[in-house]
């Protein structure tokens, strides 16, 4: 997971989709980001680039993502907040 979050790119990304859907709920039209296609925008990234970066995000199991006719929507499990946050707590309190 770590090792994906640490291109910028992802972060960013990352970051984008955790402010705004959770387990399952894509993003809203009036929230920060929609589908995969508003992504690369919203960032200034390439959307070429926003594809291979959500595919990396995808395999190293940060985020979650479905089809909806032409649309591709993305999301972060909320599990991974989760995850992440005992992680660093249990980092800290060592």
């Amino acid at each position: 997971m770590f090792k994906a979050l640490s291109n910028t790119h992802r972060l960013k990304i990352f970051l984008r989709l955790a402010s705004c859907g959770t387990g399952g709920i894509a993003c809203k039209t009036d929230q920060a980001c929609e589908c995969v296609g508003d992504l690369g925008s919203n960032l200034g990234i390439a959307p070429s680039t926003v594809s291979h970066h959500l595919k990396e995000l995808h395999r190293a199991g940060l985020i979650r993502s479905r089809r909806q006719g032409q649309r591709i929507e993305c999301w972060v499990d909320p599990e991974v907040i989760n995850s992440l946050m005992h992680f660093f707590d249990r980092t800290a309190c060592a």
